[in-house]
């Protein structure tokens, strides 16, 4: 397949449909793009038909073109990132991987534009995050939940706000950054660096106050990671967990189990913030986001050190740390509700615990005027009764 006529296929995706996130090619399945959360197929010249193995062969050479490095992680791998550019302008983030032996391609479409935070209705307190000089910040959550956005956010700010020297380290690059008044090198894995822990080993050489390490994928990213935030530098980072507590295991796991009284107290030291997302349906179609935001205090500090039990938990830590801007899932969800953005099936199938959902939805709804029982009408007719009598 020739670059122009992938461009036309791309653009004709694009077009379907609003709101259109990822495009998906997979054998046996029709072109399909993700729009609000959901995939979608897509008619191509009032067509639609199964992709072979050789449409997705032909899609995935042309994306990954001439460049021996990827084709090389690919056959070790089986799988590949890289990004492409539409020629107006259009950017996504590329995944290339192996099935049984066929490829399947993902492409994430990356917005043009850099939003601000105040465009992605962050918490006042990503304020407080854009000021912290030292220390690590990390971002959680599952893939297409908005880390990314939402680290770009914090990286712009304070590149528009701070006269610092900022190094990213990623892959592949999302959002280009200019210079405003911040310096800002952003650095492409496998093109600039061939791994994290080394991309970032370099960057303690090179000066930065302010580093963006694209994921904590393994232990030597880690330790660097940690030695930079003791050592003066603010290190921004994601995680692929799902909340503030797997997040921490998940760090503890990456060591062994001798090591993890030192890793323990120097995570407590550094850590600033952990920010979990997960992107919720919303009413009337789209998306909204879903935050639990932990900072960190001598509560949190001593969970880190001595781990969660059955009395103490980084989930009721947060929960009662709200007047400090601090929230659980559970809050920002029922908070979702409340101003109608979402309903209450999708409040209890992205919450935490359900009995804190429950509560709060009945809560909302008995202050509204509505009926909060099972029974319904049925009920209130024998309250009626009773009340009678």
């Amino acid at each position: 397949m020739k670059l122009s006529e992938l461009d036309v296929l791309l653009n004709g995706m694009m077009k379907c449909t609003e709101g259109v996130s990822d495009l998906n090619f997979t054998v046996g399945r029709p072109y399909q793009v993700e729009a609000h959360g959901e995939l979608k197929p897509v008619k191509l010249g009032g067509e639609l038909r199964n992709l072979t193995a050789i449409d997705t062969e032909e899609i995935a050479n042309t994306l990954v073109g001439g460049d021996s490095n990827l084709q090389k992680i690919l056959q070790e791998t089986g799988a590949c990132d890289c990004a492409y550019a539409l020629p107006d302008g259009t950017r996504f983030r590329v995944n290339v991987f192996k099935v049984r032996g066929n490829y399947s391609i993902v492409l994430r479409v990356l917005p043009i534009r850099i939003p601000t935070l105040q465009e992605l209705n962050l918490p006042a307190i990503f304020e407080e995050i854009t000021q912290l000089r030292n220390g690590m910040v990390l971002v959680t959550g599952s893939t297409g939940s908005g880390k990314s956005t939402t680290l770009a956010s914090i990286i712009d700010r304070i590149n528009a706000t701070r006269g610092v020297h900022i190094v990213t380290l990623e892959d592949p690059i999302e959002f280009g950054h200019p210079h405003k008044k911040g310096t800002i090198n952003q650095r492409e894995l496998g093109l600039d660096f061939p791994s994290f822990h080394e991309g970032l080993r370099a960057a303690l050489r090179q000066a930065p106050k302010v580093i963006l390490v694209g994921e904590m994928r393994d232990r030597p990213t880690v330790e660097i990671a940690l030695k930079a935030a003791e050592t003066g530098h603010l290190v921004l980072s994601t995680l692929h967990t799902i909340d503030a507590g797997q997040t921490i295991n998940r760090i503890m796991g990456m060591f062994e189990p001798s090591e993890q009284r030192l890793i323990r107290s120097r995570v407590s030291q550094v850590l600033r913030f952990v920010i979990g997302q997960r992107l919720l349906p919303k009413k009337g179609g789209g998306r909204v986001a879903a935050m639990e935001i932990m900072g960190t205090n001598l509560r949190v500090r001593e969970l880190i050190l001595s781990d969660e039990d059955t009395d103490k938990t980084f989930y009721g830590v947060i929960a009662d740390s709200r007047p400090y801007g601090w929230q659980t899932f559970d809050q920002h969800i029922i908070d979702l509700f409340e101003k109608d953005l979402i309903t209450e099936e999708v409040a209890k199938s992205y919450c935490t615990d359900a009995s804190v959902i429950t509560l709060g939805v009945d809560q909302i709804r008995a202050a509204r005027g509505e009926d909060t029982s099972d029974l319904g009408p049925l009920e209130m007719a024998f309250t009626r009764k009773i009340r009678r009598s």
